[in-house]
């Protein structure tokens, strides 16, 4: 990817108000979720579509939030995409994912919610389903 094309290094290179307008920018692509995770997953050139991709996050009663092909390139010739979906717990995606032929390689909580905190909500919306 050339400079011209990376939108941080555009970014670094404007003066106050542009720079502010591009910030304004910069949120309004990447708005923050509450109850969001990132994922990072790797595949072959060849192998990628956002369809394919899309679908396997849907298939988990998930929304995919961003999805952005980046520069990095594994050892092996592979691209690196990072994508945010609308749940807590990327793992059921990663799974979909894997099922579709992409490997996850690193999956972050965008919310802070461990998974103490999630077996307590579930915990106290059983016992509400019990009354």
């Amino acid at each position: 990817m050339s400079a011209k094309d990376n939108i941080l290094t555009q970014i670094d290179t404007l003066e106050g108000d542009l720079r502010s307008k591009s910030s304004e920018k910069l949120a309004r692509l990447f708005p923050f979720v509450g109850d969001a995770c990132r994922l990072t997953m790797v595949c072959r050139k060849d192998d990628y579509a956002a369809s394919i991709v899309s679908r396997a996050v849907e298939d988990c009663d998930a929304h995919l939030l961003n999805l952005n092909v980046t520069d990095q390139v594994t050892e092996d010739g592979g691209m690196v995409v990072d994508l945010r979906v609308g749940v807590n717990n990327g793992e059921s995606v990663a799974r979909s994912l894997a099922r579709y032929g992409y490997e996850v390689i690193n999956i972050e909580n965008e919310s802070g919610v461990d998974a103490e905190t999630m077996r307590r909500r579930i915990d106290e919306l059983m016992h509400y389903i019990e009354l």
